[in-house]
């Protein structure tokens, strides 16, 4: 690979009063594709400027390869950074743009030809080199700008939410582009966005920020099937989340696996759970629906966690579910809220029997004859879900 490791180390920021980084500590690995998500005003720009040498950090490091770069101006660095607005010439056509730091640098004519001809093909753009920034689309200004970034042939590429000012359509065709040009390539790209479906879409880790901090880092399966923090859950994607307490924590064989999982049996008010915690004798009838969630982290008794379901795992029927006994299946009774159709999944609202509590349910459409009868509005309806889809 072609790429530097990126070590953050440490790294603290202050603006004032406002604290914009705080002990920031992780490596970015040779040649991957590494996001920072999170929130505006999390941080995560401030980092993506700390790398790139536009900001100096108060205390802690940065070093690309195990050379310390803190106190280096960005153009000596192994680095080139794509920003937002293109930040283009206008005055100068594609192949000027593209070429101008190579000029600057006192380049031969040929290279120059042979490099920027080289980069506008990469990006799709050969054709185009003769046009000024304001006769391109916006998708094509930032491919002149990732190319005018790629000509120095730099070690990290750093992207600062490169795609907002774009369409949807035009986002998710130039996500797939620089996706394929990371393949390429092969440097490391860091790349900034407050959009989680971008992360999850081409990330090969993902670093969630939040208030200056970084809550979670791991690969978009990890960060969205295993949520480390309350936030994490409820920013990637949609989901169900409630405050809950452990009852118990034991050894369960589920049904068609061969291996002993540990399971949790959570008392979730918001789903009128009221499990004893103790004494079997006392167990009532609505015991035997306690939540059972696969455990992880090895919980205590009597521990408080968040209990979180994702919508898509949920299962929504008009009939209630027959279980053949199962116990770590969980089964609720409601009445639809709100359905919401969006083309290729539905979405719907119910309303917990019980407790009031609303619960979000996707259903993907697959083949029309296959889903059943419609669900509609105020239809009452069986939600249920396996231990092994919630996640503590």
């Amino acid at each position: 690979m072609n790429g530097s490791t990126v070590s953050i180390k440490n790294v603290s920021k202050h603006f004032g009063d406002f604290h914009a980084l705080d002990d920031i500590d992780f490596t970015i690995r040779q040649g991957e594709f590494f996001t920072l998500l999170g929130p505006s005003g999390c941080g995560k720009t401030t980092l993506l400027r700390i790398i790139a040498g536009f900001e100096f950090p108060d205390d802690g490091a940065v070093l690309f390869d195990d050379e310390n770069v803190t106190s280096l101006p960005p153009n000596k660095r192994h680095s080139n950074t794509v920003f937002q607005n293109y930040a283009l010439f206008p005055h100068l056509n594609v192949f000027e743009n593209v070429a101008f730091s190579l000029r600057l640098k006192g380049t031969d004519k040929k290279t120059i030809e042979e490099k920027v001809r080289k980069y506008l093909t990469l990006v799709d753009l050969e054709s185009q080199m003769y046009k000024k920034p304001n006769q391109l689309s916006g998708g094509q200004r930032q491919r002149v700008a990732i190319a005018r970034a790629l000509i120095n042939e730099p070690k990290v590429l750093l992207l600062d939410e490169p795609l907002s000012a774009l369409d949807a359509k035009l986002r998710s065709s130039l996500l797939l582009e620089l996706d394929k040009l990371h393949d390429e390539i092969g440097i490391t790209f860091i790349f900034v966005t407050h959009d989680q479906s971008e992360a999850l879409a081409v990330s090969d880790r993902i670093a969630v920020m939040n208030k200056g901090k970084v809550l979670q880092i791991g690969t978009p399966f990890e960060i969205y099937e295993s949520p480390a923090t309350q936030f994490v859950a409820q920013f990637i994607g949609e989901t169900n989340l409630f405050e809950s307490t452990v009852v118990k924590c034991e050894e369960y064989k589920v049904p068609g696996k061969a291996d002993i999982e540990h399971m949790v049996t959570l008392n979730v008010p918001a789903l009128g759970i009221q499990a004893q915690l103790k004494d079997d004798t006392q167990a009532t009838k609505e015991e035997d629906k306690n939540i059972l969630v696969t455990d992880y982290e090895h919980t205590d008794e009597g521990q408080k966690v968040a209990f979180t379901i994702r919508p898509e795992k949920i299962r929504i029927t008009r009939e209630e579910p027959n279980v053949n006994g199962r116990k770590d299946i969980n089964v609720f009774k409601g009445i639809v809220e709100e359905p919401v159709y969006t083309g290729f999944q539905s979405k719907f609202y119910v309303k917990l029997e019980k407790t009031g509590t609303i619960v979000k349910v996707f259903k993907q459409h697959t083949n029309y004859l296959d889903d059943g009868p419609e669900i509609q509005w105020k239809d009452t309806v069986y939600i249920s879900w396996s231990a092994e889809d919630g996640y503590i």
